[in-house]
């Protein structure tokens, strides 16, 4: 993979702060979405996100997995960016939901760890793309 390493790309995507999302609507058409960071992030595979059940982009994901989500950095000169691409799960279980809580997520979930407005969306990566310096490489995972 040429000097990219997945371990730098790992390590790249862990200190961002936000993470963009995409997915395909009822018409096919993709929308994306910036968020918070994810949860939980497990190697460059596999990823978790909190959200309302609720959401328009939960429903969506129903309908269609097909995701992918995106990451980047603007430095002074030098810009980074990963694209992963792969499906998104939507988890409901209790024991996935319990991994992920923080404390203040009462703002936004009213009924704490078992509000059935909260849930986890759990992206698995299947391949990207990682730019850096002018140069793009793809790589599957």
């Amino acid at each position: 993979m040429g000097n990219m390493d997945i371990d730098n790309v790992e390590r790249f995507i862990r200190k961002q702060k936000i993470a963009f999302i995409c997915s395909v609507d009822e018409e096919g058409f993709p929308n994306v979405k910036a968020m918070l960071k994810p949860r939980k992030i497990d190697g460059i595979r596999q990823f978790y996100f909190s959200t309302n059940t609720s959401s328009m982009r939960v429903k969506q994901y129903m309908n269609n997995p097909n995701a992918c989500i995106y990451f980047y950095h603007k430095g002074l000169i030098k810009y980074v960016g990963v694209m992963l691409k792969g499906k998104m799960e939507v988890l409901t279980d209790q024991e996935t939901k319990n991994m992920i809580w923080r404390k203040g997520d009462t703002m936004f979930y009213k009924g704490g760890v078992t509000d059935p407005d909260y849930c986890v969306l759990r992206f698995t990566a299947n391949g990207g793309r990682y730019y850096c310096d002018l140069k793009t490489e793809s790589f599957s995972i």
